[in-house]
Parts: structure tokens; C-alpha cells; sequence
């Protein structure tokens, strides 16, 4: 994983990357929930105290681990977007490269599911809570503007819910998600997200027949 950006980052922004770096590898190993500070001190080889000149808590390193992840992530799928349609001007072809970026981005970075699913298991609200409602926000806008393209292609089956499509193209991903961490082989998402993808695309173009 890598965090740091294009300018030159000052010292405590490395530290910091480094802590976020070493809080979503620890998650990918254990639960976020057992990860202290002082495990993190350890795997960026610094004291415990000195976590505390860069974050004011624990909790302000997981939201600066949620903030990359939402950055990184979309970035990621608005590229993959991006490219599909620029080879094949199918807003359909974009659904697809969206759905196997965001499996491959688990696939390298197990932890970041984990931390999402610890947080919402929390009954109360939170700061950590409200970003990954932002995540998802900005994730179903994408969807649903390729949605509303292939709509106005007319290549989707008509009647077809687009906000119920979106929902069910991020619980496909999550699906899968949900069963690679139970299984522990988080590598064999790759091998059946296209299936799955192919099953999902059916429910949306198909016809209904009487």
C-alpha cells in the first residue's frame, strides 16, 4: 500500500502514512478492534508516545485510514470507469471494470473491510461511521450515473430500478467480500467476481417474459 502523494511530504505526513499503512496491515491480520498503539509504535519502529505527536488518538488513525481508503478507492474505480470507456463506449463494459477494481483493491488490501465492518457494528454514531457513509454515497453516484447512461442506451431491461441496481452491485462486492474473510483465501474473490458479475448483468438486461 501506498500512501504518499505527488508533493513532497513533510515528515510528520510520512509518519502519519506510515501509521495509517501499518493500521490497515495489522487489520488484514487481526481484528481493528484488538490493534493498540503500541502495536502500532512497534511495526513503524517508533515509541508509543511518539503515535500521539502525530494522531491524537487511536480512533483519528483509523478515520485518517478510512479517509485514504475513501480517496484511493474511488480514484481507483473512476479511472477503471474511465478506461473501460475510452477502449468500449459501454457504460456497461464501465460497470465491469468498476466491479473488478474494487474486488482487487480488497484482494491488496484485506484489512479495509475489516475495519469497515468493525465500525458499523457500533450501534452509536461516529466520525468513522459518517466517512464510510460518504464512501458509499460517492460510490452509488458513480454507479448510478453508468446506470443512467446504459438507461439512455437503452441496454438495460426496461422497468429496471436503478437505485435498487446500484444497491445490489455494491452487495455483490460485499458478498464476496463477506465470504473471503470467513474463508480466509481473500486471493479467490478474482477468480469469482466475474461469475458473479456475469449473474448481476443478466438481472439487468434480461427481458421479462410472460
Amino acid at each position: 500500500m501506498k500512501v504518499s502523494g505527488k508533493r513532497s511530504k513533510q515528515p510528520t505526513e510520512i509518519r502519519q502514512g506510515g501509521l495509517v499503512e501499518a493500521a490497515l496491515l495489522l487489520a488484514a491480520q487481526r481484528s481493528p478492534a484488538d490493534i493498540t498503539t503500541g502495536d502500532l509504535a512497534q511495526a513503524v519502529g517508533i515509541t508509543q508516545g511518539a503515535v500521539f505527536r502525530h494522531f491524537a488518538s487511536k480512533q483519528a488513525i483509523w478515520l485518517a485510514a478510512l479517509n485514504w481508503v475513501t480517496d484511493t478507492l474511488m480514484t481507483r474505480l473512476q479511472a477503471a470507469s474511465d478506461e473501460a470507456q475510452l477502449a468500449a463506449p459501454s457504460p456497461l463494459a464501465a460497470l465491469q471494470a468498476v466491479f473488478r477494481a474494487h474486488v482487487d483493491f480488497v484482494v491488496a488490501h484485506p484489512g479495509v473491510p475489516r475495519v469497515i465492518f468493525q465500525e458499523l457494528q457500533h450501534a452509536h454514531d461516529s466520525a468513522l461511521k459518517a466517512c464510510v457513509r460518504s464512501l458509499m454515497q460517492q460510490y452509488r453516484d458513480l454507479l448510478t450515473g453508468l446506470l443512467l447512461r446504459a438507461q439512455d442506451q437503452r441496454l438495460l431491461a426496461p422497468g429496471t430500478d436503478l437505485q435498487a441496481a446500484a444497491v445490489l452491485f455494491i452487495g455483490s462486492v460485499q458478498g464476496l467480500v463477506m465470504q473471503a474473510l470467513i474463508s480466509g483465501q481473500v486471493s479467490a474473490m478474482a477468480d469469482q467476481a466475474p461469475g458473479v458479475f456475469t449473474l448481476y448483468l443478466r438481472g439487468l438486461t434480461a427481458k421479462e417474459t410472460s
